[in-house]
């Protein structure tokens, strides 16, 4: 990625253990929420990771969802339809779980557990791997949508996303 750029430097502490990680993506959540979201705000913050991946050549997928509905969805060159089943199987974490999907995948390593192990769900439909985060609305716990990006390793995947989104947020 290109330097100059502010990234999540969360992703990146050096000396940073698991469990201290796993408390500075919960911070990441709490902190990262949006005064309202709309189809619009999909669409922006789409083009927005879309410019992003562009300008440092990402061969990434990039999906926004919102109230049950994808927005936006680009596949950059490099990407590949199983970008696609990746963002589902991201999707479908924090859906379930209302937390990163980073974060849930740190979660397991901690407790050395997979998420078949864990809460007996199909690994195949589940993929605790970095790279999707939760939309979240001012004053609330629910989750609205989802912002997912795959292609990169998980933890760049998920940098990619807090990057673009604290843009939109202030965070």
């Amino acid at each position: 990625m290109r330097e100059g750029r502010a990234f999540c430097t969360v992703c990146y502490a050096v000396g940073m253990n698991e469990q201290q990680l796993i408390a500075q993506l919960a911070e990441q959540e709490q902190k990262i929420r949006f005064a309202s979201f709309d189809h619009d705000t999909g669409i922006a913050v789409g083009m927005a990771l879309l410019e992003a991946a562009r300008a440092d050549v990402l061969p990434v997928a990039i999906d926004v969802s919102a109230w049950g509905q994808t927005v936006f969805h680009a596949a950059l060159p490099g990407s590949s339809p199983d970008n696609d089943q990746w963002i589902a199987r991201k999707r479908n974490v924090v859906h379930r779980f209302h937390k990163s999907s980073y974060r849930v995948g740190r979660e397991l390593a901690a407790a050395g557990k997979t998420i078949d192990e864990q809460w007996f769900v199909d690994p195949m439909e589940f993929s605790p791997h970095g790279g999707c985060f939760p939309v979240r609305l001012a004053g609330s716990e629910g989750v609205i949508g989802t912002v997912t990006v795959s292609g990169l390793t998980q933890d760049k995947d998920h940098e990619l996303v807090v990057t673009v989104l604290r843009t939109f947020t202030g965070d």
